[in-house]
């Protein structure tokens, strides 16, 4: 699956990044040849500028700037209170029907080198997250110490965007994100891949709301799942806003 462009005009673009493809060039993964930025210069023919980022495994919406300034203008919107930016999300067991998480966070490195450094040097820093329950489901498979096991669709809003806050988060309230080979349970992981051939992470930044750099219009930017995420979402009979068409 390539990347896909949703908006474009003079100022700015907006893209689909397929999970598994990197923003840009990083020593996080030397292997990949997957960039999502050259990509898309190349699609437009013009040179672009990262205003945000989303991780390697996490699929859905992306801006790029076609200038320095408007890079600026939306990184200081995306980080204050007038950009809305939602996310989906599968989690392991019934999550409550809808939430706040307040639970600050200490940085987390890239790097491997710099990991290893205690958790105890690194002050933490403010995290929210807003969540509600959309969807659940109960299946007649055995994991872990239950004869069933129960999961949850999730809708996300990060209020603060630290580095990995929704899977961290979720793990947190002890309902760790689906695929996540970092902070979810491998026994969970293991059987989406094995019994629906879905092994990715099950998190997805599916819409965004902002004003227009330039022409202050309220913009609606929404890019439903596709590829194993929608096939599990279909198969499970779950519904997200605004549908998936």
């Amino acid at each position: 699956m390539n990347p896909e462009l949703l908006y474009e005009d003079q100022y700015f673009i907006a893209a689909y990044k397929p999970e598994g493809w990197l923003v840009h060039r990083s020593d996080i993964d030397k292997h990949e040849h997957r960039f999502l930025l050259q990509y898309l210069r190349d699609l437009v023919g013009a040179h672009l500028y990262p205003i945000h980022r989303l991780d390697k495994p996490t699929s859905g919406i992306i801006l790029f700037a076609k200038t320095p300034e408007i890079a600026a203008a939306l990184q200081e919107q995306l980080s204050s209170d007038r950009s809305i930016k939602s996310y989906l999300a599968v989690c392991r067991g019934y999550c409550p029907e809808q939430g706040v998480i307040n639970h600050p966070l200490a940085p987390v490195n890239d790097f491997k080198h710099q990991r290893k450094r205690p958790k105890a040097d690194l002050p933490r820093q403010e995290a929210i997250t807003r969540y509600r329950r959309l969807a659940t489901i109960e299946l007649p498979i055995s994991v872990d110490r239950y004869p069933n096991s129960r999961y949850s669709l999730v809708e996300v809003e990060l209020v603060t965007g630290r580095r990995h806050q929704i899977r961290r988060h979720f793990k947190h309230i002890s309902h760790p994100l689906i695929g996540c080979p970092k902070y979810g349970k491998s026994l969970h992981n293991r059987m989406f891949a094995e019994q629906f051939g879905c092994g990715r992470l099950l998190l997805h930044a599916y819409s965004l709301e902002l004003d227009h750099p330039v022409t202050g219009e309220r913009l609606h930017l929404k890019a439903p799942p596709k590829g194993e995420f929608l096939e599990l979402l279909q198969r499970f009979s779950w519904a997200i806003p605004g549908g998936i068409g």
